[in-house]
């Protein structure tokens, strides 16, 4: 998609849908909408475009847990995690890293090495809470899959689902896509790592019938406990989950200052006041968080990003041009897409060439490195 036309094309839709929604009969008010849609920034803003950079691969440490080895090798974020989660004294710690940015193996392999070396102690380890079910089904199947595929975890690490809905057929054995969502099961042999969300562990606290997943846990057998969302606990919620958080703990009998706490969140970041969300971390978990607490992401600068690239330089274009960049002002696709080049390559182009072969290999070349203009090879390929 090249980002100009499809802002066009929405801008002009909404005027269109406008038209007809609100069509004006009164003379008084003709023309208003157009006066409307004319005037700067009175319905339209931008358009803007952001783009994501990569994220910041770290020193290359992949021998973290070496019974639960790395399959990837960890971005700066995921390194700084696993340095505070793991050990013998792992740290509370918030994430607080963007979408696709791998919050999850965070505090994931730590919790699974964790486990693993107290595997012949009973009892849950672990509390994955998520805000709502879609979330828990899908971090269960990526959860299931890891366990399944490393030998040392596969039949001795277990992991539990405990959600509000019932599935038609439970499972009871852990399997390569699911983890354990029989509920007489877990209740029988609980697992070592139990996903749920807020309001059904509110139930297990207190349903008489869930009092045997709570019999093997002795003051120090539960160490984390993650909220994944962190941000979507504010107000009455966050209020009733660092409740249940302390009758939780009031419940096992948890030791003060022991039990390690990861919160994450993709909205939460460096652009926060960091001593008002550690503060807001420590009123939820009940527990404290040290001034390093906060991990965010750390993503290459366009320098870094650009280094082998053929671009030297491209600059914003200028005010004086901006109509240059309206497709309408185009006869064709071609023309267009010449104009752009100039635009931002800032070179003058002979349209004579625009049908030798050899130009238009080396403009999809040049094309393809630039991340602004990366769309317009499919366009070109249409026109062909």
């Amino acid at each position: 998609m090249i980002p100009s036309v499809l802002a066009q094309q929405l801008r002009q839709g909404v005027e269109d849908f406008l038209r007809t929604t609100f069509p004006v009969s009164t003379p008084f008010f003709e023309r208003v909408l157009e006066r409307l849609f004319a005037e700067d920034s009175a319905i339209f803003k931008g358009p803007y475009l952001s783009l994501q950079l990569p994220f910041r691969v770290g020193e290359g440490w992949t021998d973290f847990f070496p019974d639960v080895p790395l399959k990837f090798k960890p971005y700066l974020h995921q390194e700084k995690a696993f340095k505070r989660l793991s050990g013998t004294k792992p740290s509370s710690t918030i994430v607080a890293t963007g979408t696709g940015s791998g919050k999850t193996e965070c505090f994931l392999y730590p919790i699974l090495d964790h486990c693993y070396q107290r595997r012949d102690k009973p009892g849950i380890k672990a509390i994955l809470i998520y805000p709502m079910n879609a979330l828990a089904l899908d971090q269960a199947a990526r959860l299931a899959k890891t366990i399944f595929n490393n030998p040392k975890l596969k039949d001795v690490v277990t992991a539990g689902l405990f959600v509000g809905q019932k599935t038609e057929n439970p499972i009871r054995v852990m399997t390569a896509d699911s983890i354990i969502t029989d509920r007489d099961t877990q209740r029988l042999n609980p697992p070592d790592i139990l996903l749920t969300n807020y309001k059904m562990l509110d139930y297990l606290l207190i349903r008489p019938q869930d009092a045997k997943l709570w019999v093997e846990n002795l003051p120090e057998t539960l160490r984390f406990v993650v909220v994944d969302e962190l941000h979507t606990f504010d107000g009455a919620q966050g209020t009733d989950l660092a409740c249940l958080l302390r009758r939780l703990k009031a419940r096992l009998g948890t030791p003060k200052d022991y039990l390690c706490c990861v919160g994450t969140s993709a909205t939460l970041g460096m652009k926060d006041d960091q001593t008002n969300l550690i503060h807001y971390a420590e009123q939820i978990f009940g527990e404290t968080f040290d001034e390093d607490a906060i991990i965010a992401e750390s993503t290459l600068t366009a320098a870094e990003f650009l280094a082998d690239s053929p671009i030297e330089h491209v600059e914003v274009v200028p005010p004086e041009y901006t109509g240059k960049l309206d497709p309408q002002s185009y006869d064709d696709y071609p023309a267009y897409l010449r104009a752009q080049h100039a635009l931002w390559f800032r070179e003058a182009i002979d349209s004579a060439d625009w049908n030798k072969k050899t130009w238009r290999v080396e403009l999809g070349e040049r094309l393809k490195s630039s991340l602004f203009l990366r769309g317009l090879l499919g366009v070109c390929r249409i026109q062909k």
